[in-house]
This record gives C-alpha cells, sequence and structure tokens, in this order.
C-alpha cells in the first residue's frame, strides 16, 4: 500500500470532536448534569474572548493550537454552583456573581481538566505529545472584546454550542494548523490509566515486601558473633 492509498485517521474536524468530548466528560462529571453540543460547527476566521467570563489555554507540541471557551453569567454560575455543591460546599457560602475570583478560580480549573483529557487523548490515540499553559481567565465587560492571536501557518478556526444541563449557553473555539494524521501501521491505543488501580497495586507491592522474610546476616555479622561481639 503506497502513502497515497492510506487513509487520514485524524483531522481538523476529528481533533475538534475529540476536545468537545473532553468538555462533555469533564463538566457533566463536575456538575452532575448532562453537557452536550450542537451536532453543527461553524468556521470562523479568528477567535475571540467574549463576555461573560473568558478563558484560554494554547498548547504546542505535536501540533500548535489555541482553545478558547466563552461562559455566559449564566452558564458560568450553573457549573460553578453545581460543582461546588457536589464538594459539599454549603449553599449559602457560595460566590453570588460571576464576577467573583472564586468563580473564576473555579472555571479555571475545570478549564483545564479539559485541556489535559484532551491532551492524553492526544498522546495515547494519536502517538504525540503536545503541552498546554495554564488557562487565562478574564471577566469582561458587555463591551469588550478580545482577539487572541496565536502563530499559526495555516490556521483552522472552529466554534461550537455548548448547552449546561438547565440549557445555559456557552461557546468553545478551536484554533489549529491544518494538519493530517495518517495510520502508518495498526496498532492499539493506550487505556486510560485507572487512578484506584494505580493506587491498589501500590499497597499490594508494599504489602509484598513488608512480608519478605529479614535478610540473611552477612559475612560481617557472622565474624562479630564469633568473636562474641
Amino acid at each position: 500500500m503506497t502513502v497515497q492509498e492510506k487513509s487520514v485517521v485524524y483531522g481538523t474536524e476529528d481533533l475538534l470532536m475529540s476536545l468537545c468530548n473532553s468538555v462533555t466528560k469533564v463538566l457533566t462529571a463536575a456538575s452532575g448534569s448532562q453537557i452536550h453540543y450542537s451536532g453543527m460547527v461553524q468556521r470562523i476566521s479568528k477567535t475571540c474572548l467574549k463576555p461573560d467570563i473568558g478563558c484560554f489555554v494554547l498548547f504546542d507540541g505535536g501540533f500548535s493550537g489555541l482553545v478558547v471557551i466563552n461562559f455566559s453569567a449564566q452558564s458560568a454560575m450553573e457549573l460553578y454552583e453545581r460543582y461546588m455543591l457536589s464538594m459539599g460546599m454549603p449553599k449559602e457560602e457560595l460566590a453570588g456573581s460571576h464576577t467573583s475570583d472564586e468563580v473564576s478560580n473555579i472555571m479555571g480549573e475545570l478549564v483545564n481538566q479539559i485541556v489535559g483529557d484532551f491532551t492524553g487523548k492526544v498522546r495515547r490515540e494519536l502517538q504525540t505529545h503536545i503541552t498546554q499553559n495554564q488557562p487565562k481567565m478574564l471577566v469582561l465587560n458587555k463591551q469588550v472584546m478580545l482577539s487572541v492571536d496565536t502563530h499559526l501557518d495555516k490556521p483552522q478556526v472552529r466554534r461550537v454550542t455548548f448547552y449546561t444541563g438547565q440549557n445555559n449557553i456557552f461557546y468553545l473555539e478551536l484554533a489549529i494548523d491544518q494538519t493530517e494524521f495518517i495510520k502508518l501501521y495498526d496498532f492499539e491505543a493506550q487505556d486510560v490509566p485507572d487512578p484506584d488501580a494505580l493506587i491498589a497495586q501500590t499497597h499490594a507491592q508494599s504489602a509484598l515486601g513488608a512480608g519478605v522474610s529479614a535478610p540473611v546476616s552477612s559475612e560481617h555479622d557472622d565474624l562479630l558473633n564469633s568473636l562474641g561481639l
């Protein structure tokens, strides 16, 4: 089979769908409600931070790109409140406005988890490596729109609409270099590590090590014993 006959396994839309699935996975788990996204995607010319909370993350490595998520005040507060309540925080102690630093911090942590899940899938499924920076969160006035520039040779820019459990809307925008991943040979994607299994394995190894009998005394110890010392 020639290189031209090999099928493309991952392109821009495939990477976008993988990222969207990371968004739904992380935010569904965090909020305890189903997050879903539109079946239609928009081709756009550039990424922008928009009201009410804008967040962006840069990544680099096997390919370069930029992720922007724009939360409305309603969607940010819904996700923040549901996440904090699931963590056992009393409702009366929650922040009352999306402009609170606490809301920005929590949303930044969730976005960090989203991109971390995505980069893990890239490593396992595409056998390449990308790194990310810490998410940058901005609470924006309705009259402000900021353009986020990144150095891409042939940028492909997409926007996807997301819906929370209460049908509040937020938007994800992805800008990446035009790229295609072509499978050279068959391989099995690595399984996602199970933290509980790793902890259990560590405990089992510790218990096994504790059960090993004490080592036989060395020749030095035998000599001291023979001298009565």
